[in-house]
């Protein structure tokens, strides 16, 4: 059995001034993605001075940037100097398959870094710093202010739901089912994936009027799923006006424990007893991506006054709703999976 060896006071030190160093390597991302470095490289490797001709940037600056870049696992170096993509790096491109373009620019953008020196406030009083610093609440402020952000933010959700709604359409089983409803679904980029991979399956999608009038328009009137489902609008956190053999809430139970109460609540006043209740939630424990997690957490809590789930925290709250909570399972390296069923007793009677 080989030992582990202990870290070193050099391997402290340097650790340490990469984490604090942290801001230039998401600098250089957005730089990288501003620039579009990632789609003008193809196949074949470049150097620097034909990638900088090719997007009218200064030649050694580049270089830089991309040495950067390859420090962090983003593009490689050959050993004549040209540089290429790697699994990472095409991950940039606007084409790639499960391209994470719009969340690392959303991660990026220019307000995140006015709100970031901002967490030692947030941890000091517990909640969002937006207010102090713009004057209005977090999404006030996109939509009035930031229009760009709040399009990357619209772009970077639809991009995360589009490749976690095939993840969890593999691993959910509604073989059973009827109906299926999505709770805050968003545009419903999940609900048409389950109605997809299950054809005899109906659906409901629950959100807010604003936010369902922009469905997905497979969902939408003369789809090719409109006929299989209902566009409900409404907030959840008032009410679940819909009733279905499945209930599905993915991340949405990261706001106030007020709302995640009404919101769980709400489901089990409106549906039949042993309804099934599947909540889908990033966790900040038994996680492959505790560095991603962990920093949503935090970014949620400077944001809106929000938090990420532990598992004991998400079954407690499920548990409280009088939900009875069965398999708990990983969906992919950032997404569990926590099924539940209505019990006769609580079904109707647990309003909140």
């Amino acid at each position: 059995m080989t030992e582990t060896r202990p870290p070193q006071p050099h391997d402290a030190g340097m650790r340490l001034r990469e984490v604090a160093f942290g801001a230039v390597s998401a600098a250089a991302v957005r730089a990288a993605l501003r620039l579009e470095i990632a789609d003008a490289l193809d196949d074949e490797p470049q150097t620097a001075e034909e990638l900088a001709a090719h997007l009218a940037v200064e030649p050694s600056a580049l270089r830089r940037l991309l040495r950067a870049l390859v420090a962090n696992g983003i593009f490689a170096e050959e050993p004549d100097g040209r540089f290429a993509h790697n699994d990472t790096s095409r991950l940039l491109r606007a084409d790639a398959p499960r391209s994470m373009r719009y969340v690392s620019l959303w991660a990026t953008e220019p307000w995140t870094w006015q709100a970031w020196p901002k967490l030692e406030d947030a941890v000091r009083h517990g909640g969002s710093v937006f207010p102090d610093l713009h004057g209005k609440g977090f999404f006030d402020y996109l939509h009035e202010d930031a229009p760009e952000s709040a399009e990357t933010f619209n772009r970077a959700m639809t991009q995360s739901s589009r490749q976690s709604a095939e993840d969890v359409a593999a691993v959910l089983d509604l073989s059973e089912a009827r109906t299926v409803v999505d709770v805050g679904g968003g545009q419903g980029l999940l609900v048409a994936t389950l109605l997809e991979r299950h054809p005899h399956l109906r659906g409901a999608l629950l959100d807010l009027p604003a936010v369902v009038d922009r469905a997905d328009p497979r969902l939408r009137p003369g789809g090719a799923l409109a006929d299989r489902v209902t566009l409900v609008p409404g907030d959840c956190r008032e009410a679940v006006p819909v009733r279905a053999d499945v209930y599905v809430v993915k991340n949405i139970l990261e706001w106030d424990d007020d709302s995640t109460r009404r919101t769980l609540a709400n489901i089990v006043a409106a549906a039949e007893p042993d309804a099934r209740v599947v909540v889908i939630e990033n966790l900040v424990d038994d996680t492959g991506s505790l560095k991603f997690t962990t920093a949503m957490d935090l970014l949620l809590l400077l944001n809106v006054g929000g938090a990420k789930h532990t598992e004991v925290s998400l079954l407690s709250a499920m548990r409280r709703a009088g939900l009875e909570v069965g398999e708990v399972r990983a969906v992919n390296s950032t997404l569990h999976m926590f099924d539940s069923v209505v019990p006769a007793i609580a079904a109707h009677s647990n309003a909140p």
